[in-house]
């Protein structure tokens, strides 16, 4: 007859033993206790860890003990399904003998391989960082790849551009002065234009000084005598 109040005890030392800073009784009726499991250190010194709280049957080894996940750390939900899991299937497989060590040791390994998977995940996201960096690069290198879609776009928005750019600088002339009409285009506007030196000098009166510097001696002129005129005609004369 199978003595598993014995089994167990025998089971227990050896646990507190094997874990002497992670293993904690619960209560001894039912015989419950927990274990913390801490995954090896990754390359950045980062660990996983979770604890493992399991009860004694009263025919445990032959019956499978009671275990549940209390507590877990740097785990999502999926890594904590999939030890539970893992657990099940120890269970299943270690059924009649003392299997906690291995129950154990099992989640210990699938805490190492949550470890090295975050560790291939950083380098994937690395990587697919250097590639989008890498593609960005190139584009801006080479471009985008002209078509007649594209090329009449920008061809439309250049000369959008252009003509805003003609305007401004327009209006900026005529406010600086620098866009005048022409004396022509003065006179087409104002046509009384014609007649303001007249009424200058009728508004002036005598006050108007001439400068006879500026005109040559009477004596130096070159007139022709009026009988040398072919256009002479003493007889038009006559007739005013």
């Amino acid at each position: 007859m199978t003595d598993y109040s014995e089994e167990q005890r025998n089971e227990l030392e050896a646990l507190e033993s094997i874990y002497p800073d992670s293993f904690t009784v619960l209560s001894e009726t039912p015989t419950t206790f927990t274990i913390t499991v801490t995954s090896e250190a990754g390359e950045n010194d980062e660990t996983v860890q979770t604890t493992l709280k399991f009860t004694y049957r009263e025919k445990y080894p032959d019956e499978t003990p009671l275990y549940e996940v209390v507590s877990q750390e740097n785990l999502d939900d999926n890594d904590v399904t999939d030890i539970m899991k893992l657990l099940e299937q120890q269970t299943k497989e270690n059924l009649g003998m003392v299997m906690i060590f291995t129950l154990v040791s099992a989640v210990q390994e699938k805490l190492n391989e949550i470890v090295d998977q975050m560790k291939t995940r950083r380098e994937e996201e690395k990587k697919q960082k250097e590639r989008e960096a890498e593609e960005e690069e190139k584009q801006r290198f080479h471009g985008t790849p002209v078509t007649i879609e594209n090329f009449l776009n920008w061809k439309a928005k250049f000369d959008a551009e252009l003509l805003e750019l003609k305007r401004k600088k327009m209006k900026e002339d005529e406010q600086a002065g620098k866009n005048k009409l022409s004396g022509k285009q003065l006179f087409e506007m104002d046509h009384n234009l014609d007649t303001s030196d007249i009424q200058f000098l009728e508004e002036a009166g005598n006050s108007v000084e001439v400068d006879e510097s500026l005109f040559q001696e009477m004596d130096d002129l070159e007139l022709e005598d009026e009988e040398d005129d072919p256009d002479y005609n003493p007889v038009n004369l006559d007739s005013d």
